[in-house]
């Protein structure tokens, strides 16, 4: 059954990957990018299933219009894929306030902003699925990419508390979870703060190099990756998360047991906290 997807940041990596992948099996893209030239090549061959709209998602009036826009033009939409975003990577003291509001802004806010827009047309048509793109890293935590985390830690939260507001309108949502993945996102495409001398001989600090240059490789294959998002909007009820990558599945395992037992170990004191009867 083909579908209509809703896609942002569909320039490169996972968007672009999940926008070839989605016209090869004969479904209907929206595909949303901030230069839209850059999927001329892709739409040129598309029997018009691709449609493109320039979109910044930290325009709020920008994104209600262009999801407005989708809905009216294709009708009924089946899955809104939110995956525009990017890392920042610098200590807490070594990131600029700009820089800063410009994580959170994409992020946090631009990915609520799209599913915001998206929502009152799920709830009249019946239902849907969303994927809402996050990361390991929103579930465990690397020194240096502090913000980054924070971004994908707060979206993770919004989502847990959203998926259960939506849920009798028949939406269903999944946080997508990769780890490093052979995409420009994780070879030499993260926003580097500049770096002060007071960290230069911190062990995190080599990390820097690692991230910013195009000779690292991460084991994540992206294609696959893009193939399991994909397969998972048949799956039903929507898994709430979706681990994808070896390094994932393993940094995820081992901060949850770590948390686990953490939690454990203080029992007896949460326990002796509570108000007597």
């Amino acid at each position: 059954m083909s579908r209509n997807w809703f896609i942002t940041g569909t320039s490169s990596g996972f968007g672009r990957i999940m926008t070839e992948c989605l016209l090869e099996r004969g479904d209907t893209v929206f595909a949303t990018l901030r230069k839209p030239d850059m999927l001329h090549d892709l739409q040129a061959g598309s029997q018009g299933r691709l449609y493109l709209a320039a979109l910044d998602v930290t325009d709020t009036d920008m994104v209600r219009q262009v999801v407005d826009q989708a809905f009216a033009v294709l009708g009924r939409i089946d899955v809104i894929v939110s995956n525009a975003g990017y890392g920042l990577f610098g200590a807490a003291e070594e990131v600029s306030d700009a820089q800063i509001r410009q994580q959170l802004d994409t992020n946090i806010l631009g990915s609520i902003t799209v599913v915001r827009a998206a929502l009152p047309h799920l709830r009249a048509q019946g239902g849907g699925r969303i994927l809402q793109l996050s990361s390991m890293g929103g579930q465990i935590a690397f020194p240096g990419l502090g913000l980054y985390h924070a971004s994908k830690w707060a979206i993770e939260g919004f989502f847990e508390s959203l998926i259960q507001e939506v849920a009798s309108f028949g939406i269903e949502a999944t946080l997508i979870e990769p780890g490093a993945a052979r995409t420009q996102f994780g070879r030499g495409s993260v926003v580097m703060a500049e770096p002060l001398d007071a960290y230069q001989t911190v062990p995190f600090s080599a990390r820097r190099s690692v991230l910013a240059q195009d000779s690292y490789t991460p084991v994540g294959d992206p294609e696959k990756m893009v193939r399991e998002m994909i397969a998972s909007v048949d799956v039903s009820p929507a898994p709430l998360r979706l681990a994808l990558g070896s390094d994932a599945y393993r940094l995820i395992h081992e901060a949850l047991t770590e948390r686990l037992e953490q939690l454990e170990a203080q029992k007896a004191i949460a326990l002796s906290t509570d108000a007597s009867p």
